[in-house]
């Protein structure tokens, strides 16, 4: 049961990129990488811009069982948390989006790069002295 209407990124850990429509969400603490469905997309990019749950519901035909669920999901990944910001209006590009979408709201888990995400040095930044920052020897 969702018990508030706008949402927001999780962590500065959870980075994310839209492909033709298509979101890839990667969460750089485990690893782990999300994919969409068309309809999953466009729900992932209006809740990460802070568009309300409300306004997704009124702006598709998206089922509002089918898009708790949705949330509840993401919520259990760890990619959304509770906002305590007023929703913003949808975006006529994702309202197109959601209209055009064929598919059903998903998401699919990804973990078979996570070893590798995880160590990948990029990440390994330290402020002020940028990558590569060469560690002293003990």
């Amino acid at each position: 049961m969702r018990h508030c209407d706008v949402y927001t990124v999780a962590s500065k850990d959870i980075v994310f990129e839209s492909f033709d429509g298509e979101a890839v969400v990667l969460d750089l603490s485990t690893g782990k990488y999300f994919g969409f469905s068309d309809s999953g997309s466009g729900v992932w990019q209006a809740l990460s811009s802070g568009v309300g749950v409300q306004a997704i519901a009124e702006a598709s035909a998206i089922e509002a069982a089918d898009l708790e669920g949705f949330i509840s999901r993401l919520l259990e990944f760890g990619l959304l948390a509770p906002a305590d910001t007023p929703g913003l209006p949808m975006p006529n590009d994702i309202v197109s989006a959601l209209a055009a979408a064929r598919e059903p709201l998903s998401v699919d888990v990804h973990d078979d790069l996570a070893d590798l995400i995880v160590v990948d040095p990029i990440h390994e930044v330290e402020e002020p002295l940028g990558w590569p920052a060469v560690k002293p020897a003990n």
